[in-house]
């Protein structure tokens, strides 16, 4: 097993209230500031952006194939659309999610999967382009990070509360089935997740401070420890896909956080690059 102590990371950003759904896309990282009402860029060399999104928590993010940008907006359970010009809303989940969205992941064709995290009864919700929208999953314990496959059939999801992560097969429509365990008694509760090219599943255990590579089955095969911080959410990105980017806060519960500014990005580098989607 390989540890790495956060005397090994490079900080890139800072200076945000709460860090949430980092994605790596035409070279610069994106990640939201739920509490900031904002979402942010950053390239590799710590230069910053900012999306105001103003009256809304963002969460989520994603890109369709088309390159607009897909906001989860977590408390009045919308997804939102910014085509870099114009913010719209394309679908309104208030009717189908039993709770606040979280995370979300986009297909190849422009599916947005989205999770209601309840903390029990939880749901995946899929929104089409049209804006329609269903759900896919059921029963599911505070559904949070996801990732699809390179080859597009497994949609795996992190139950925060379960402490496991949980792989669905997808049909060529879009439906989820044959739920099965990923990983199962993970150090968690398990946050954002990515994947690698090797099928490791790289996982923000966020009371647990620390990420963590696991492959099927549960085994850690990789540890960065991050000191007395909520480890949040990671996605890989930069040149090839070797970097791994940590989005950490001070709290694991945002509303602890209020009117702060103490959420940040680390990068390191790996040896296994990225995969599928995001």
């Amino acid at each position: 097993m390989i540890c790495k102590g956060a005397t090994a990371l490079r900080p890139l950003a800072d200076g945000f209230c709460f860090g949430e759904g980092p994605r790596w896309f035409e070279g610069l990282l994106w990640f939201s500031d739920m509490l900031g009402e904002a979402v942010h860029t950053v390239t590799l060399q710590g230069a910053t952006t900012t999306l105001p999104v103003p009256g809304h928590a963002p969460s989520g993010l994603g890109f369709r194939p088309d390159g607009s940008l897909l906001i989860v907006s977590t408390e009045r359970r919308q997804v939102l659309c910014y085509d870099g010009d114009v913010m719209t809303t394309v679908a309104d989940l208030s009717a189908t999610a039993p709770a606040d969205l979280g995370d979300m992941v986009i297909d190849d064709v422009g599916r947005a999967y989205v999770g209601s995290q309840a903390f029990e009864g939880g749901v995946i919700v899929r929104v089409d382009p049209d804006g329609s929208s269903a759900v896919v999953a059921e029963d599911l314990a505070f559904p949070n990070g996801m990732v699809i496959t390179p080859v597009g059939d497994t949609l795996i999801v992190a139950e925060s509360i379960g402490r496991r992560l949980t792989a669905f097969t997808r049909t060529p429509d879009g439906a989820l089935t044959d739920r099965r365990v990923f990983a199962d008694g993970l150090d968690g509760p398990p946050d954002g997740i990515c994947l690698d090219a090797e099928g490791g599943v790289w996982v923000a255990m966020t009371l647990a401070h620390r990420f963590e590579r696991v492959t099927e089955g549960g085994e850690v095969t990789d540890r960065i420890d991050i000191g007395d911080r909520a480890a949040i959410a990671c996605t890989l990105g930069g040149p090839e896909r070797r970097t791994l980017f940590l989005v950490s806060a001070a709290d694991a519960y945002p509303k602890r956080l209020v009117g702060t500014k103490l959420s940040r990005v680390d990068t390191t580098p790996v040896e296994i690059p990225g995969a599928g989607l995001p």
